[in-house]
């Protein structure tokens, strides 16, 4: 490995090996994009990761908390995700004819997409004609066949995910675990309402009523509230919730992330 002025990490097994790197390697970081202390991990081995006197970056604010609650480091900096508003735009816009909700299709259990199916089942009580519009990189195996009324785009183009986003009047998010959750700025970009688990990026984001609703995780009824406060309001009261996602992730920039990144590296 030839000598640099930085080095960075990004997963727990190359943070024990930037670790033991020279100083000649540069300067060290640690870029955290989760808490990853997953089942199938070493969870003990990923924990002292997060002790090592590496400089660490991270990619939302519950990660700069638990850096500093858990691992005890004040030094932690925040360099939050963006979104590419050259692909990911939409223009004003009214309700759909049919109440329309998007999700997420994954079978991974933190994904929560087990909660979807009871969130959306439960909406269904008072709205038969939802419809539902979700996209993933998978055909379904264990949630096959996907219960009627699902749209479901399998590896869908990148230049139709956006015109999928912006064809729903909420964005439906039941992630367990999230170190940012893109989609649901993705979303929001698109002019569409997010409601979401109190979980990653969600969490510092979203406000009631304001640009979409947050639950706890796992929360079915209130999850399903806020899909049916969203998909009841009046198209003008709508249209205000939709600008308003719009605009908090107006200034979400790769450009300003990018800078912020070099700054972090330099500081």
């Amino acid at each position: 490995m030839p000598d640099g002025d930085v080095v960075i990490a990004t997963w727990w097994e190359t943070a024990e090996w930037v670790s033991r790197l020279s100083i000649a390697k540069g300067r060290k970081f640690y870029f955290v994009q989760h808490h990853e202390t997953f089942d199938y991990l070493p969870v003990q081995r990923v924990e002292a990761t997060y002790r090592l006197p590496l400089k660490k970056i991270v990619i939302a604010r519950w990660l700069q908390e638990l850096m500093l609650e858990r691992y005890g480091d004040p030094n932690t900096l925040l360099v939050p995700n963006a979104v590419d508003h050259a692909q990911f735009h939409a223009p004003p816009r009214g309700k759909q004819p049919l109440p329309t909700i998007g999700v997420l299709f994954h079978e991974t259990p933190f994904k929560g997409f087990d909660t979807a199916l009871q969130v959306i089942e439960k909406v269904r009580n008072r709205r038969p004609d939802l419809r539902v519009v979700a996209f993933g990189t998978d055909p379904p195996k264990q949630y096959a066949p996907l219960p009627q009324g699902f749209s479901l785009h399998v590896a869908p183009a990148q230049t139709a995910i956006r015109d999928l986003y912006a064809q729903c009047d909420a964005w439906l998010t039941c992630s367990r675990s999230e170190g940012f959750n893109l989609p649901a700025m993705e979303a929001m970009a698109c002019r569409t309402p997010v409601v979401a688990t109190r979980t990653g990026w969600p969490a510092e984001a979203i406000r009631d009523g304001v640009n979409g609703y947050l639950a706890e995780v796992d929360d079915v009824e209130a999850l399903a509230q806020g899909l049916l406060a969203l998909l009841t309001l009046d198209p003008s009261d709508w249209r205000q919730v939709s600008d308003n996602a719009f605009d908090t992730v107006a200034d979400c920039s790769w450009e300003h992330s990018s800078r912020a990144f070099e700054a972090a590296l330099s500081a």
